[in-house]
């Protein structure tokens, strides 16, 4: 923290690792976590484990007797000297969004669910992308195992054990499913494997077979957690005993108390009446502590009414909610500080303001809006749309405005595409909308990240084919047709003939011009089956009309084939500039009729 770090700064002790679970939708994160921490508290000693806000901890000794027996396997029995970990209990992207410090995470470690049956899934792809950003070291619990038709439960064993009481057609299923999560993770440039078979720890991702509902795998899980939370340094999960540094989780109203903010306090002390240092919608907030609040154990936490306990100081690492006064417009994941001094103040305001500066984003390039509900969405949101290479002009947190219209209006006038607003988890008001109306900007909005992203690339793909297909209607496109025998229907005043398309494409307005060089006149109409229509492409049969001093007979036969005339500055335009919107077979007859054109100026200039 440069600056800002406080004179009385000494190393305290080593907290235990910040894990969080993140996944898609519907693959069991909260029955995952709700487990893990149910096998525990069936082990723990009693007083032993305790629930904070947002961070559940799970002692290493309540681990230790639950995997007693992979521990002992891998030989890891007393070699573990981590205490534990805490458990992020509010699982999703969401969360694990607010869970940011400057340079990083206050995560640690990551569990990325699965859904055994189904893959990776949309939002699976959105938190990897997180996690790598991040450089966040993860597990994947391939969940639901129990799914698996065919599988026998055997509720909380190690999944290295249930797994070879399973008939040979499960095991076989398994592995093919578990194959297939190893190949779509090795498209994504990761590999991974079954923690079992891993031989590269530094570079592999261990997959975990689990089953949330029947515990299988559970113990496998935690063990391989301890693994890698041992290849952590002391220095890295090192506390101190100078001023408290947190992240404001979520802001809410209780009842009593007024607005409070939850905390994950992870490093130093916090105590009543510290003054802290936050950020707000309008501005640094600066104010004192009230109160803290923490819930009481776990083994105490029967009465909806008197689960919190007050509490005069605390170490971190815990899950804490703050009453103070100016809580009001608070942002979820920003930073909050303990300000030593009050003659620090200005230098802690500073170091906030720098610290969310850092996410918003104002600038006058051509790009998206982006609003989001909170600092640490915002921040997500921003890295998701960075790997979908979508640019942002404008990122800021808060209700959609009219400002954010006027800016992206701004844009749409030079570039249509981008003149947009994304909207991630805010309101729109009336007013606003009605606005965006008046100036034609569309609004995608959306509580979930990659179905916004997904909506707006799917309208910006459909609106960039209309804005290519207008473009290439300013140009004449290369067309070359035969005249059907038997199929002329006025010779003249216009010659109305059946043709066939042999390549490309014609439409009204198109000049043709024999193979010797001749103007046949231009198309005028073109029609199908009786009616008219806008073109017609290679393989069509349709009868055209033909404007002109043309004569079906005298100029033109049954049987004779036609080019459109392409202009030369139309040729050069499609070759260069449109060339990947063309056909390869439009690209060949495109240059057979400049090879035609060739030697008619040099049949002219030889006269």
């Amino acid at each position: 923290m440069s600056k800002a770090k406080s004179n009385q700064v000494v190393a305290e002790d080593v907290r235990p690792p910040i894990v969080v679970v993140v996944g898609h939708v519907d693959v069991g994160k909260t029955l995952l976590l709700d487990k893990i921490r149910g096998t525990a508290v069936a082990y723990r000693e009693p007083g032993m484990i305790t629930q904070h806000i947002g961070l559940s901890f799970i002692p290493w000794q309540a681990v230790e007797k639950f995997t007693g027996k992979l521990l002992d396997l891998f030989k890891l029995r007393g070699r573990i000297w981590i205490k534990g970990f805490l458990m992020v209990d509010t699982p999703g992207h969401a969360a694990f969004s607010n869970l940011r410090k400057r340079g990083g995470s206050v995560a640690d470690i990551a569990i990325l669910v699965v859904d055994v049956m189904k893959g990776l899934q949309e939002q699976t792809y959105e938190c990897i992308t997180l996690i790598r950003e991040r450089g966040i070291p993860f597990v994947i619990a391939l969940n639901k195992i129990d799914r698996i038709y065919g599988w026998k439960p055997n509720p909380n064993a190690p999944f290295i054990e249930t797994i070879q009481r399973q008939d040979e057609m499960v095991q076989a299923r398994l592995e093919e499913l578990l194959g297939r999560v190893i190949d779509e993770l090795l498209k994504l440039g990761i590999e991974a494997d079954r923690y079992d078979r891993i031989t590269d720890w530094s570079r592999q991702v261990p997959i975990v077979p689990t089953s949330a509902v029947t515990g299988e795998g559970i113990p496998d899980l935690l063990v391989v957690l301890a693994g890698i939370s041992q290849r952590f340094t002391r220095e890295r999960l090192k506390v101190t005993q100078g001023p408290g540094k947190g992240v404001i989780m979520e802001v809410k109203e209780e009842k009593g108390w007024g607005t409070t903010v939850d905390v994950v306090l992870y490093d130093g002390i916090i105590r009543k009446g510290d003054l802290i240092v936050t950020m707000g919608l309008g501005g640094p907030i600066v104010t004192r502590v009230k109160m803290i609040v923490m819930p009481k154990p776990l083994d105490e936490m029967r009465d909806p009414e008197d689960r919190f306990m007050f509490v005069n100081e605390v170490k971190a690492a815990a899950g804490i909610k703050i009453i103070a006064e100016g809580l009001e417009h608070a942002l979820p994941g920003a930073p909050l500080y303990v300000v030593p001094d009050e003659s620090r103040i200005d230098e802690y305001v500073k170091l906030v303001r720098e610290e969310v500066a850092e996410v918003k984003i104002e600038t006058d390039r051509e790009g998206v809006v982006l609003k989001a509900d909170t600092l640490g969405t915002l921040e997500a949101a921003l890295v998701y749309l960075k790997s979908r290479g979508i640019p942002v002009r404008k990122a800021d947190i808060g209700p959609v405005s009219r400002r954010d219209v006027i800016e992206a209006s701004i844009v749409r006038k030079k570039n249509p595409l981008y003149g947009v607003i994304l909207a991630f988890n805010v309101k729109v008001p009336h007013d606003v909308e009605v606005e965006a109306l008046n100036h034609d900007v569309k609004i995608f909005r959306n509580e979930i990240l990659y179905r916004l992203v997904e909506d707006f690339l799917k309208w910006y793909e459909e609106e960039r084919k209309k804005l290519l297909e207008r473009e290439l209607d300013k140009y004449i496109r290369p067309g070359k047709i035969r005249i059907l025998p038997g199929c002329v229907f006025r010779r003249s005043d216009p010659a109305i003939v059946g043709v066939r398309v042999l390549e490309g494409v014609i439409k009204p307005g198109y000049p043709l011009v024999r193979p010797d060089g001749k103007q046949v006149g231009r198309i005028a109409q073109i029609q199908d089956k009786g009616k008219p229509v806008p073109l017609a492409r290679k393989g069509m049969e349709v009868a055209i009309s033909i404007e002109g001093k043309v004569i079906v007979g005298r100029h033109l036969r049954e049987g004779d084939e036609l080019y459109v005339n392409v202009p030369d500055e139309h040729a050069v335009k499609l070759l260069t500039e449109f060339r990947q919107y063309l056909s390869e077979d439009e690209i060949e007859l495109l240059k057979e009729f400049l090879k035609l054109k060739k030697k008619w100026k040099e049949a002219a200039t030889t006269r």
